[in-house]
């Protein structure tokens, strides 16, 4: 019997040497404006799909270089469903800095069974199963447990060509205003991760996919951090407008801020 989080540890870590191979060496082009997407996602991608399809043949697979009817197609087949984001911060990627990682998680009915988040850089990785502790290369982690919005670092994702009336950019006023400081760093994925380690105190993304949070979400919330959907509404995968915090407490003044 297959072991799927092990197999997405070899995954994660398999596309992790792919990107190291590329960087630096890539083919940029844009999928929309601002939003980057090179060969070394595409390679990395297959690599990760090899694997987990040779495993586990009888599961979906979603993944953010798959074609729309591809995605779709996982969506609709009620199959547990591989849930991957082949390079989480392509920009930094492109511009050879740290914050980029592999993300893939496993979807069963909806709910996210089991995280892996690999830093290649760092050679980090982060995992996490529904029913077990978040930990970073096999040791446990957990959130910082930040009381107040005062004494929190904050991270923040923006849409990839923000406006200056974007409601992100208002909401990021209020946060720095109360706040002890605040980083958009670029890789969504790897703030959840930051958040579950303590490095990290809240994170809201207005902009982000499943693939970019999936694995992110369970390794956070398995590490003691609070989500919601920026309502304050429960926190929906498949449309994952999130505020996410190291304590109910500090959640609830982030939700202040989102909603002024």
């Amino acid at each position: 019997m297959q072991d799927p989080l092990a197999a997405a540890c070899d995954a994660a870590r398999g596309a992790g040497r792919i990107l190291l191979e590329h960087l630096g060496k890539v083919s940029v082009r844009e999928k929309a404006q601002a939003d980057l997407v090179t060969d070394a996602d595409v390679a990395s991608q297959q690599v990760i799909m090899r694997l987990l399809a040779g495993r586990f043949p009888q599961y979906a697979f979603l993944g953010e270089e798959s074609s729309a009817e591809e995605q779709q197609a996982a969506l609709d087949s009620n199959k547990p469903v591989w849930v991957v984001d082949p390079l989480d911060g392509t920009v930094n990627f492109v511009h050879q800095l740290a914050g980029f990682s592999v993300s893939i998680a496993l979807v069963v009915a909806g709910q996210v069974r089991l995280g892996v988040v690999y830093d290649p850089l760092s050679n980090s990785l982060y995992t996490a199963t529904h029913d077990g502790p978040a930990m970073r290369d096999g040791k446990p982690i957990r959130a910082s447990a930040c009381l107040d919005l005062s004494s929190a670092l904050v991270c923040c994702s923006f849409p990839p060509a923000v406006r200056r009336d974007d409601p992100t950019v208002e909401q990021f006023l209020r946060v720095l205003e109360r706040c002890q400081s605040l980083r958009r760093l670029g890789s969504a994925a790897l703030n959840l991760c930051y958040l579950a380690e303590g490095s990290l105190d809240a994170y809201w993304a207005s902009s982000v996919k499943c693939w970019d949070v999936a694995a992110g979400y369970l390794i956070a919330q398995r590490a003691g951090v609070i989500f919601s959907h920026l309502r304050g509404d429960a926190f929906d995968l498949w449309n994952p407008l999130l505020v996410a915090a190291a304590s109910p407490t500090l959640h609830g003044q982030m939700l202040e801020c989102m909603a002024g």
